[in-house]
């Protein structure tokens, strides 16, 4: 089902659902290739790392108000329901 528009779709929504519930950024841990187009950019531009050993450019972050990041910094933790993944 790629190339048919469906996740990009997906993404979309979920930013604008994000913007509705008032969410300041969102994090992704996704490809470096596809998340860039709707404005992800590697989160270490934000001084923000992961909790995991991952590559920092699979790691991103999208500001949904502007500067909001700005003086932010530190490792992002994760449910540990996410550990057995």
């Amino acid at each position: 089902m790629q190339n048919k528009g469906i996740g990009s779709s997906l993404v979309k929504a979920g930013i604008q659902q994000c913007l509705n519930e008032g969410y300041d950024a969102i994090i992704v841990l996704g490809h470096p290739n596809y998340y860039p187009k709707f404005g992800f950019v590697p989160s270490v531009k934000y001084g923000i790392k992961s909790e995991y050993g991952i590559p920092e450019d699979v790691f991103m972050v999208l500001e949904l108000k502007e500067n909001v990041l700005k003086e932010k910094k530190g490792t992002v933790k994760y449910h540990e329901a996410f550990n057995s993944v």
